[in-house]
């Protein structure tokens, strides 16, 4: 639904005045079937690419901008705070707020470019090769164990969950046997089905599990993360909370967002017989064309987080008044006719501009290195045992996560 509301009076702490005939589009972000793209951001993409929008929870409007460029500009504004969102109740997606506050997506620099010193090591190309045998013995041990059991086959269960979350289980030194906690804790927290009650219930149940980890680290270091960083807690160099959102960060984006993008990554290869073909004849491709699925699928629903401008800002003749809050939708800009060719088109031989999967500027994802290396390696292994892999059940009848933030199946029945 669209409506033109009339232009609030500005109080006190609240949003500026709406600029006079703004039209405000309720986006409820419903639930999409298999790897559809939202036909609302499709529809804003080509006819208004900086939009008012107002979602199901919080108060006020927000900006919206979709185009590739836009979406630079404003991703990598300085003008353009997340720490401003902390304690404001901005419209929203979900009933609660998934960063925590005074955590690395909710900071500016130079708060924002401590805590990111204090990871960028350990996910930089150096580290990430490093692990890359690792990875390559999970999807093995994984993929054999799928074999022996014959088809069909889960591979969420088999292979693209387990595998990331004992890779960042290994990397934050997360004891084996508590990976099905943190997995059960993260299905609340990255939903937006959940109350916010039930989501600070257990975002308080994994903030205790790293507060008991962070004291035993602290007597018994490893040579994990997590052992440096709760090191750099005790010299100072970052609060306990500060280390408690770190550690969930990872947590939740190591163990969801891979499942759900390889997942994803499979199930379009395998609804796209003749790319899945000409990645099989040139296996060469790989690291191309996860750039291209990375690009193709619309990974999340909605909107990630939000920004608050602290100054006037002018985007593509628009102009964003200090205070305002705005989104951006990085699925909108790599489906952007002006910068991909055909951009609806899974292309796995496309070489164009870089996809915004990750994001831009400051708060651009720092496992990015890590999630590819990991499509890479549980897609070269699957293709490579089972060159017969396909999916076991009908697209139509493949069931696909509902009131999640990141999208993905609920299962991927494969066969071979």
């Amino acid at each position: 639904m669209t409506t033109s509301l009339p232009e609030p009076s500005s109080t006190g702490g609240a949003c500026p005045a709406r600029q006079p005939g703004a039209t405000v589009h309720d986006w409820a972000v419903d639930p999409l079937p298999g790897l559809q793209f939202d036909p609302f951001l499709h529809r804003l993409l080509r006819e208004e690419p900086i939009a008012r929008v107002r979602m199901r929870f919080g108060e006020g409007d927000a900006w919206l901008v979709t185009r590739y460029e836009d979406v630079k500009t404003v991703a990598s504004a300085p003008s353009l705070s997340r720490a401003l969102t902390v304690d404001r109740p901005v419209t929203s997606m979900t009933p609660h707020i998934v960063a925590p506050a005074g955590g690395i997506g909710r900071t500016d620099p130079p708060d924002h470019t401590r805590l990111r010193r204090l990871v960028a090591q350990t996910f930089g190309r150096k580290r990430v090769a490093g692990l890359r045998p690792r990875a390559q013995e999970l999807a093995d041990r994984m993929i054999d164990r799928m074999e022996q059991q014959g088809p069909p086959a889960d591979l969420t269960e088999c292979l693209t969950g387990p595998l990331p979350a004992q890779l960042i289980g290994d990397l934050l030194g997360v004891p084996t046997r508590d990976i099905d906690r943190l997995q059960g804790w993260r299905s609340v927290i990255l939903s937006s089905n959940h109350s916010q009650e039930q989501s600070d219930a257990v975002k308080r149940e994994i903030a205790g599990y790293f507060r008991d980890l962070a004291r035993h680290r602290a007597e018994h270091p490893g040579d994990d993360l997590f052992s440096a960083l709760v090191e750099a807690h005790g010299q100072g160099e970052l609060s306990q909370p500060e280390l408690i959102s770190l550690a969930v960060m990872l947590v939740l984006n190591g163990m969801d967002a891979v499942r759900n993008q390889v997942s994803n990554m499979v199930y379009a290869l395998l609804t796209h017989p003749e790319q899945l073909a000409r990645l099989r004849a040139e296996p060469d491709l790989l690291p191309q064309a996860v750039e291209e699925l990375l690009r193709y699928i619309p990974h999340r629903n909605g909107v990630g987080l939000p920004r608050i401008a602290t100054e006037d800002l002018q985007v593509a003749g628009t102009t964003i008044r200090g205070g305002e809050v705005v989104y951006v939708s990085y699925l909108a800009a790599n489906r952007d006719s002006s910068v991909f060719t055909e951009p609806d088109r899974l292309d796995l031989g496309r070489d164009e501009a870089p996809n915004l999967s990750f994001g831009h500027g400051a708060h651009y994802c720092v496992g990015a290195l890590l999630t590819r290396m990991e499509a890479e390696v549980m897609l070269s292994t699957l293709l490579a045992r089972f060159p017969r892999l396909r999916l076991a059940v009908e697209e139509k009848d493949m069931r696909w996560r509902q009131g999640s933030i990141n999208r993905g199946p609920e299962a991927l029945p494969v066969a071979w």
